[in-house]
């Protein structure tokens, strides 16, 4: 509307000029009074436009209204010139280079409007700013030295009458081609917002306008007065750049941009104009044409420019260059070490450990590798939080790079998990081995906190003329050491041996799969229960099942280290699913034991909380050994966060329904904590030990404790205190509002025909109770 409108005015003043006002002095004096009106509302639009932006957008409105208000002052010295003078020839004089400031302005303006449009390059803006004023400049010479070698030889006899007002009538459109190249240059290579292409499309058509009128007027030079429609141009072009100016409001929000149709145009399109100049040239010259000084000047710049171009081009490859091989070295770092600590990862230990027994097979070059795992790691996340065990395993690393050589290989291979490769320091290894241990006994001081770690260390050396070791063998050796060393205490160091010294390098991953893949319980699996008592009198309300494995090569396994193994190893799964089994097939002797139907409280990872088939693989269990879903609690084990919460929350509620409660286990360690019970349908709270000593540290556990207590009695939640081991704490507990406990003192886990030993002799009303509902 705005721009039919300006056309509009423009055609009617135009119309007016001729029809109206009499042709000679009074004609002039009406368009130069035009135009200055033009020039003066079309500055005072862009100065207005200009207060309601900031930054670059403010800056190229500004700009342009100083130079429209300087073409403007150029058109009042000619309006009084026109008053004192009504009779001047149509000559320029010095104060018409006045009316540079417009094209200077508008060409500021573009280079404004450069550096606030996106890039589709990661370049420097001033270089962008160097090529795009090199091409517009090789591409108007190139139009120009075109339309030079066209027009009229006649056309020029008339100009050099007066070089003078020839060469300054002559700038304007020059300068008008140039500004028009520029701008369709930015509309062609960069990737732009929507309003922001139609602004710049008026920006062409305003200085177009004035191209016109400049042009004609360059033509018209000896002819007298240029006439009212030679003139529209000059009331046109204001107002079209006033229109730019007001339009393209502020985004809201980032917009998106439309990216260039096609790079290679960016390339080609500067040389087009300069090769169709050749040819031109070219064919003149070669049917015994002579090319003028402008023709030669022109072609001078023109061969000019084209070298600055190609210099930028190069400096383009050469960058581009280096930025692809520093891509290819980041991601090679990437794809091979750990973003954490900066240390070798899986991928390239491996890889290091092939190249080395590659080597020992070969040429007999020895090699070691130490695998070694932090032992109970997860109390520092719990306790400090993520964060800083975050900068805890950094730290970790460093001590470890600090212990080796420059030629040997530290690795983090995941989670808590180092290695490291020895191969040019064999014979040191145990020294090596125990140097690592000494050095992360040692506390960290991080954040201002003292950290004590340890860590359980396995060591593995091939054996001689074992051609056949692969680094999966040698891997899986070291961390069956590593694991004979937790066994052992835990903060010690194991050198492999073989598997026939009676289990303690017992391949433990191997062994727990091929349990677990056949029949768990002729491979010493088996299922112990834990009494859940009243504080009241100690009566059974319920009992958890708990899994136990006795390997006939590695002998007891502490629950601990198989249950880190199974995680590891994607078996935790089948070892829910053998104890669940195991506790529905005994709901009768249980029974049997206590006289009475007992809940059976049996764990679940969180892992699985959301994965597809639990609930079926439960309810399925229940039916095939005719146990009612009332008599089982699912707990909820926490040493993984639940990785799909809304799908989770989703199979609880399908538990909940067919009468199965859901408890928390181990709640206030880890990641049960008080927003899982405002995210989960919890029905039982058990409380984790550390939250249970409140013998040990009665005021601070007294007060965390009653805290939970209060909060689980608002919500309904029933509370299980765990870790009870002493009467005074299970006193100190039923004091502070706990009414359920689990621990030692009332009988350590064991197997079903055991559980008639832990039975109280003299038991209270409670006895016969089961657990709230």
């Amino acid at each position: 509307m705005t721009l039919t409108l300006a056309v509009i005015v423009a055609a009617l003043v135009t119309a007016a000029g001729v029809l109206v006002v009499p042709a000679g002095a009074g004609q002039r004096l009406y368009d130069d009074a035009a135009q200055f009106a033009a020039g003066v509302l079309a500055a005072f639009a862009c100065f207005a436009a200009a207060r309601d932006h900031t930054g670059l957008r403010a800056r190229w409105r500004l700009v342009l209204g100083v130079g429209l208000a300087g073409w403007a002052v150029c058109r009042l010295w000619w309006i009084v010139r026109d008053v004192l003078e009504p009779q001047r020839a149509a000559v320029a004089g010095v104060a018409d280079i006045g009316f540079v400031v417009l094209p200077v302005c508008v060409f500021l303006s573009l280079l404004a409007m450069s550096a606030w449009l996106p890039r589709a390059a990661r370049a420097s803006l001033p270089r962008d700013n160097v090529v795009l004023v090199i091409d517009s400049f090789l591409i108007t010479g190139s139009l120009v030295a075109l339309a030079w070698s066209a027009l009229p030889a006649r056309i020029f006899d008339e100009l050099v009458r007066d070089p003078w007002a020839a060469g300054v009538a002559a700038a304007y459109p020059v300068a008008d081609l140039l500004l028009v190249v520029m701008a369709v240059l930015l509309l062609l290579m960069r990737p732009m917002w929507g309003p922001a292409r139609g602004t710049l499309w008026l920006v062409v058509a305003g200085v177009l306008a004035f191209g016109c009128s400049d042009a004609v007027r360059l033509l018209h030079l000896g002819g007298g007065v240029l006439g009212p429609v030679g003139a529209a141009g000059y009331l046109l072009g204001p107002a079209l750049l006033a229109i730019a100016a007001t339009t393209n409001p502020a985004p809201a929000a980032l917009p998106v941009v439309r990216a260039p149709e096609s790079d290679w145009l960016h390339l080609i399109l500067p040389y087009v104009p300069v090769i169709a100049t050749g040819v031109v040239i070219g064919v003149r010259t070669g049917a015994g044409g002579q090319l003028t000084s402008y023709e030669a000047y022109l072609g001078w710049l023109g061969l000019g420019l084209v070298v600055a171009r190609q210099m930028f081009t190069i400096v383009d490859n050469t960058m581009l260059l280096a930025r692809v091989s520093e891509g290819q070295a980041r991601l090679h770092h990437q794809a091979y070490h750990d973003p954490l600590t900066g240390l070798a990862n899986r991928a390239l230990f491996r890889e290091r450990m092939v190249l080395a027994l590659d080597a020992y097979r070969r040429r007999g070059v020895r090699v070691a590798l130490v695998f070694a795992d932090l032992d109970d790691f997860k109390l520092i996340n719990d306790s400090f939080g993520h964060a800083m065990g975050d900068r805890l395993l950094r730290a970790i690393g460093d001590r470890l790079v600090g212990c080796v050589g420059g030629d040997d290989l530290v690795a983090r291979l995941g989670g808590d998990e180092f290695a490291v490769l020895l191969e040019k320091r064999v014979d040191d290894a145990d020294p090596i081995a125990h140097a690592i241990l000494a050095a992360l006994r040692e506390p960290f001081v991080i954040d201002g906190h003292t950290v004590a770690i340890s860590a359980s260390l396995g060591l593995v050396l091939p054996d001689p003329g074992d051609t056949e070791i692969s680094a999966d063998i040698l891997l899986r050796r070291a961390d069956a050491a590593m694991y004979a060393s937790k066994r052992r205490g835990k903060n010690g160091l194991v050198r492999y041996s073989g598997t026939g010294d009676g289990g303690l390098n017992a391949d433990l991953p191997h062994l727990l799969m091929r349990a677990l893949a056949e029949t768990p319980t002729d491979y010493g699996f088996a299922v112990h229960y834990q009494p859940i008592v009243s504080f009241a009198d100690g009566g059974v309300v319920a009992v958890e099942a708990l899994a136990r494995w006795t390997d006939p090569v590695a002998g007891p396994v502490d629950p601990d280290v198989f249950v880190t193994v199974a995680e590891r190893t994607g078996l935790v799964a089948a070892i829910d699913d053998f104890v669940l089994d195991r506790a529905c097939a005994d709901a009768t002797a249980l029974a049997e034991t206590y006289g009475r139907p007992i809940d059976v409280h049996v764990n679940v990872s969180a892992a699985r909380l959301g994965q597809q088939g639990l609930a079926e693989g439960i309810f399925d269990a229940l039916a095939r050994h005719g146990v009612p879903a009332s008599r089982l609690v699912v707990e909820i084990t926490e040493t993984r966060r639940i990785p799909d919460l809304p799908r989770a929350v989703e199979v609880a509620e399908t538990l909940r329904r067919q009468g199965i409660r859901i408890a928390l286990d181990d709640f206030g360690s880890g990641f049960n904590a008080l927003a899982q019970l405002h995210s989960l349908p919890v029905d039982i709270a058990k409380l984790d030990s550390s939250l249970t000593d409140v013998d040990v540290a009665p005021e601070r556990a007294a007060a965390l404790c009653r805290s939970v207590v209060r909060i689980c009695g608002d919500l309904d939640i029933v509370v299980v205190a765990e870790g009870i081991e002493t009467p005074a704490r299970a006193q100190a507990l039923a004091a502070l509002g706990c009414d359920l406990g689990q621990g030692y003192l009332f009988g350590q886990p064991v197997p079903v025909h055991r559980l008639a030993a832990l039975i109280p002799t003299q038991p209270g009303p409670a006895t016969a109770a089961r657990l709230p509902t």
